[in-house]
């Protein structure tokens, strides 16, 4: 609970100290929001079915003038018991997940590439993610972003050992720890389906399998029985300036249906 107060406390003097650097960006030009490999100085806020989420994030200098970069950090699930609707019997008032992101594009090219750090504070796991995104030709009103991606696994985890060590030794759960219990891939595709210049649909379909590690891991790291599991996100978004937009998304899995995934609404403002 403690580091799940510190994260928070972090992101939002992360927002509020927004309005310092606002300025210094305020002449850049503005970019396209719906586009995915967009990179811009940004805060966003909005509601979800677990609480309330918060998004942060800024554009730095790479060095070089054919690439841009920015670092994205995201809290999700605050207050989740006053403010979310999920039915849920774990829905509480702490932080669910916090994500990191490192993101830069290759201007003349098309291609991205993202450091991705997922961690679910309720299961003390890390997911961490290295992957490439490519943008290829507009078919019409469709944009395609295909990535591919490698990740690890780290967690907070118990092992069998010995409460006493000797003759009398007695087999007990014993915490060891943070380990590293396996890798992943990752395979799948941003798509952008532009409605008119201000509405827009995105369908994020997303395939991960385990590739390594603990006979546990490979074979349950999605659920039981489950080394490898297919993702679902879609979005509608609706620009009201190019500086800002509103979005619905929507996540689910193989494993659920539309509408048992999760939900959630956000606003978004370009600095």
């Amino acid at each position: 609970m403690r580091a799940s107060i510190s994260i928070l406390s972090a992101a939002i003097a992360a927002t509020i100290s927004f309005s310092s650097f606002a300025d210094q960006n305020s002449d850049n030009d503005v970019q396209d929001m719906s586009d995915p490999l967009a990179v811009y100085t940004q805060a966003g806020a909005g509601a979800s079915d677990k609480g309330l989420n918060i998004k942060v994030g800024r554009t730095y200098d790479t060095g070089n003038p054919e690439t841009m970069a920015m670092n994205i950090i995201e809290v999700k699930g605050i207050a989740g018991e006053y403010l979310g609707w999920s039915g849920s019997s774990h829905r509480d008032n702490s932080i669910d997940s916090v994500r990191f992101r490192n993101f830069s594009v290759n201007t003349t090219n098309g291609r991205g590439a993202q450091i991705d750090l997922n961690y679910n504070v309720e299961q003390e796991s890390l997911n961490a993610s290295y992957s490439f995104i490519q943008a290829l030709p507009k078919l019409g009103n469709l944009n395609l972003y295909p990535l591919a991606g490698l990740g690890v696994n780290v967690r907070n985890g118990e092992f069998p050992g010995c409460a006493n060590v000797g003759v009398d030794c007695q087999i007990d759960q014993q915490s060891i720890g943070y380990t590293i219990p396996g890798t992943y891939a990752v395979v799948g595709a941003y798509t952008k389906y532009a409605i008119t210049d201000k509405l827009w649909l995105n369908y994020n379909p997303m395939w991960l399998t385990t590739i390594s590690g603990s006979k546990s891991y490979v074979e349950n790291a999605y659920g039981q029985g489950m080394g490898s599991i297919f993702t679902n996100e879609f979005a509608v978004s609706y620009q009201f300036t190019p500086r800002f937009n509103v979005r619905y998304f929507a996540n689910w899995t193989q494993e659920q249906s539309y509408f048992d995934g999760d939900q959630r609404v956000e606003f978004n403002y370009q600095f």
